[in-house]
Parts: structure tokens; sequence; C-alpha cells
């Protein structure tokens, strides 16, 4: 099986969470799993510009991103979240591999609008490179930061980037692992299986804003791209990885039509 995990910065900001989550995904991959890891890192990005007497500033869920929160987006999420999670993959028997969009234009990007300064929107992904450490039983670890073909950097959205990479790998699963138990309902109940109708239902009436509309659009992109089963499910539940992988419901699995029985 190969899969696509996506990890939202909170769940890597504490070093026992980290810790958990690279033993439980190198679990996984020597039990035969392919898996590349997409992660994000906003909670570290906020905190090291606050630090500096640094805004945040967001539209509709973006950071706004000035030269300036550029070199902190290459300092940060390329650095120091991305290398400490890989130092706990390694220590947990993984051969993780630091990466970006940026290299071999793994990513490429292109600007959405003036407004979001240096924020771009995936506008494809290329495998070859992701390939070709998977053969090699590498586990690619890759930042949500994208290029273009003029060497500029963008900042993106994590979520985007990892519909981006899993739609050009062919996955079999896309995991979003995230601070929540799932997607809510005007209930407020979690929804074990969404149907991609339900998810634009709750982004236009806006029952899902925020983070999480932002989750359901990339899920919906990722389930028209042809990816046959996406799920949102919560990081810190105790032996997550292998629970999802092994098909447990867990979390909001969202798929492209609900089943609908048979009357017997």
């Amino acid at each position: 099986m190969r899969a696509l995990i996506k990890l939202g910065g909170t769940l890597l900001d504490a070093p026992q969470s980290r810790n958990r989550l690279a033993g439980e995904i190198a679990q996984a991959i020597a039990h035969g799993l392919q898996a590349v890891i997409v992660h994000g890192g906003g909670k570290q990005m906020t905190r090291y510009l606050a630090d500096r007497g640094v805004e945040s500033r967001f539209i509709n869920g973006l950071r706004v991103t000035t030269p300036e929160v550029l070199d902190a987006v290459l300092k940060v999420l390329a650095g120091s979240v991305n290398q400490e999670l890989v130092a706990a993959l390694i220590a947990s028997g993984a051969s993780a591999v630091g990466l970006s969009g940026m290299d071999a234009l793994l990513t490429e990007a292109r600007p959405i609008r003036d407004e979001l300064g240096l924020v771009g929107k995936p506008v494809r992904s290329d495998a070859r490179l992701l390939n070709a450490l998977l053969e090699l039983k590498y586990l690619p670890v890759v930042a949500c930061v994208a290029g273009d073909r003029a060497g500029h950097f963008y900042n993106v959205n994590a979520d985007q980037m990892a519909v981006s990479v899993a739609s050009a790998l062919r996955v079999d699963k896309l995991l979003f692992l995230t601070d929540v138990d799932g997607v809510r309902g005007p209930d407020n109940h979690v929804h074990s299986t969404l149907s991609l109708e339900q998810c634009h239902e709750f982004i236009a009436n806006g029952v899902a804003s925020g983070g999480m509309r932002a989750k359901l659009e990339s899920a919906a992109e990722a389930l028209q791209a042809g990816i046959a089963e996406v799920v949102i499910a919560p990081g810190a539940a105790a032996d997550i990885v292998p629970r999802l992988i092994t098909g447990e419901a867990i979390g909001t699995r969202v798929v492209t039509h609900l089943e609908v029985l048979p009357h017997v």
C-alpha cells in the first residue's frame, strides 16, 4: 500500500507527540507501507515571527507572506520543523530524507494574488524523485514550501501541497492527521463518512470554516484527482497510523459517493 500522510504542525510542536507519530510511521513502513510525509508548521511559524516582533496576518486562512516572512518559512518549515521530524523518524528506525517542494522542483506553484504576497498554490507535482527514493526504501519528508522554474520560493498551504503530491504519486490513501477528532456536522457530531456532495454542502453553508474548510476543499480535490480514499483523523489518538492503515473507522472518511445498501 502507498499512502501520503499529512501531519499538521501542532502535532509536531511537542517532542512527545512528534516522537510517537514517528515511531508509528516507522513501524508501518517496516511492515511494508510505502509512505511520503507532507507537513505544516503554522504554529511554529507564528511563534518564531512573534519572537522577532513580526505580526502574523491572515487572509481567508492563508498567511500573508512578505519577503521577511518567507525567510522565516524557509528557516522554520523547511529547516527546524522538517529536520526535527526527520531526526525523530531516524531515531525510530526509518530512513527519512528531508525535502521541500523546491528540491528537483518537486512541487511547482504559482502566486495566488498580490495581497497575499509570496503565497502560492501548487499547480503540479513531479513524483520522479519521490518514486526513486521510495524504490530505495527511503521515507521522503516534504515541507510545505514550493517553487517555480525561475527559482522563486512560495509559502503554500500544507493541505493543498499534500493533495498535489498525493495525486502525482497515485497513492491508495491520503491521511490528514490533525488536532481535531474529524469533521463535525451541524449537530456538532463527528461524521464517520462524508460524500463529495456533503463536503460541498458543509463548505457552502458555513458548517466547515477556517482550517476544516481548507481540509474539505483539499479532500474534494483529491477525490476528483482519482485518489480512492481520504481520511481526516485525530493525530493525537493512540496508534492512529496503524489503525488507519488497517482500515479502522476513526475520524472522517471522505468518499466520492456514500454506499447505499440494497433492500433485502
